[in-house]
C-alpha cells in the first residue's frame, strides 16, 4: 500500500518540507522566509497561514495532487511535557500551540500547519518526538534546590531516530536497548535511552558548551555576572553568544579547524575542550544504567567532522562501541515516525493537556 506522507519542519527563518512515499523521499525543499515577511507578524503562531500557502505552492510545483496524501506530520513544538513518539494533533493541541505555548518557538508551527492541511483532506495529522519529550526518571529530576526541578527539553526527534536505527542494526527492539546519543549542533544534547525511554539527558544549558551556547559554567562566577549585567545580555551570553563564538568569534566548526591548521593554539585548546566536555557528558550518563550500554551514537551536523568525532570516540570507546551517524535527518525522522503509526507498528497518543 502506498502511503504519501508530508513532513514539515518549521525553523525561525525557513520551513523544511519533504514528501515521502512510504520510506522513499519523493521531493524535498527548504522554503526561506525573509526578515520582512517574518516581521509582519506579532506572534510566531500568526505565521502559519503564510507558511501553509508556501507549502501548498511547493506541492503544486512538484505536480503532486494534495488529495493523494495519507497523513501530514509536523515538528512537535514546546508543549507541556509529553511522552515520546506520535501524538495525533487535535484542536486542544492547536489551541495550546497558538494561544498558550510554553515558549514562543518556530517548532510550534509544525502541529498547527499539519492539522490545518490534514483537516481539509480528512486525513490524520501528527507531531512526532516533540522538543518537549519528557521521560526522565524521578531521581533524575532532582536539581539540588527544592522548587527547581530538572526539565527535559532536548533534540529528542533526531536522538530517538538514530537510537531506533542503531537498535535495528543490533537486531534488537529499541525497547530492549540501552543507548547513549550525543546530538551535536548549534546546541548540544546528550541523552540515555534506557529500555525505550529517554531516561535522562545532559541538556544544552547544563552540559557541554556548543558553537553558540555556554553550557554548564561555574555557578558563583555566573551569579556575579548576573548582578553586573542586564538580564538580556546575560541570556545572550548563555544562548547565542556563548561557547565557540565566545572564544573564537565563529559558530562554524570548519572555521575553527581552519584556524587550527594555521597554527592557532587557542583554537586548538577550545576545540579539544568542547570534545572533552561532550565526552564527560557521555561518561556521566553511562552510570545511569550502571555502565551497561549497548552503543554510543554521535549525531548532528558536527558529526560530519571525522577529526572532531575521533576526539570523542577515543575517550569514550571503553564504555561501549561508538557509531557515527552524521546530520539531523529530521524530515525523514518525522515521516518514518508517522509511517510506523500508519502501519500499526506504533500507536499514536491523544493530547489532553
Amino acid at each position: 500500500m502506498k502511503n504519501y506522507i508530508l513532513a514539515i519542519n518549521p525553523g525561525s527563518t525557513s520551513t523544511k518540507v519533504a514528501l515521502y512515499e512510504n520510506k522513499t523521499e519523493i521531493v524535498k525543499t527548504t522554503i526561506d522566509h525573509s526578515a520582512s515577511q517574518i516581521s509582519k507578524y506579532n506572534k510566531i503562531a500568526d505565521q502559519y497561514d503564510m507558511r501553509k500557502k508556501e507549502i501548498i505552492k511547493f506541492l503544486d510545483e512538484a505536480k503532486f495532487d494534495i488529495n493523494n496524501l495519507t497523513a501530514v506530520v509536523g515538528r512537535g513544538g514546546l508543549l507541556p511535557p509529553v511522552k515520546s513518539g506520535a501524538y495525533k494533533v487535535n484542536k486542544k493541541m492547536v489551541d495550546r500551540l497558538k494561544n498558550n505555548p510554553v515558549v514562543e518557538h518556530a517548532s510550534n508551527l509544525g502541529g498547527i500547519i499539519a492539522f490545518d492541511i490534514a483537516e481539509n483532506l480528512n486525513i490524520p495529522s501528527y507531531i512526532y518526538d516533540s522538543v518537549a519529550v519528557d521521560e526522565l526518571e524521578d531521581v533524575a529530576r532532582i536539581s539540588g534546590i527544592k522548587g527547581i526541578e530538572r526539565k527535559s527539553l532536548s533534540h529528542a526527534l533526531n536522538m530517538r531516530a538514530v537510537a531506533i536505527k542503531v537498535s535495528k542494526e543490533l537486531n534488537k527492539p529499541y525497547k530492549e536497548c540501552n543507548i547513549i546519543t550525543a546530538h551535536l549542533g548549534g546546541g548540544i544534547t546528550v541523552g540515555i535511552h534506557k529500555k525505550g525511554k529517554l531516561a535522562d539527558i545532559v541538556s544544552d544549558d547544563e552540559g557541554p558548551f556548543s558553537p553558540e551556547r555556554s553550557g554548564r559554567i561555574p555557578l558563583k562566577s555566573f551569579m556575579e555576572l548576573c548582578y553586573k549585567e542586564e538580564k538580556s545580555l546575560v541570556k545572550k551570553k548563555i544562548r547565542g553568544k556563548g561557547g565557540l563564538v565566545s572564544y573564537l568569534n565563529t559558530v562554524d566548526l570548519r572555521d575553527v579547524e581552519a584556524k587550527i591548521s594555521n597554527g592557532d593554539k587557542e583554537a586548538l585548546v577550545v576545540y579539544e575542550a568542547m570534545a572533552y566536555q561532550i565526552s564527560k557528558a557521555i561518561g556521566e550518563l553511562s552510570v545511569v544504567n550502571y555502565g551497561d550500554i549497548d552503543r554510543i551514537v554521535i549525531t548532528g551536523g558536527i558529526a560530519h567532522s571525522k577529526k572532531f568525532t575521533s576526539l570523542i570516540k577515543e575517550r569514550v570507546k571503553f564504555i561501549a562501541p561508538v557509531v557515527i551517524v552524521p546530520g539531523e535527518n529530521e524530515l525523514e525522522s518525522l515521516a518514518y515516525g508517522a509511517l510506523r503509526v500508519l502501519l500499526g507498528e506504533e500507536e499514536d497518543r491523544e493530547y489532553t493537556e
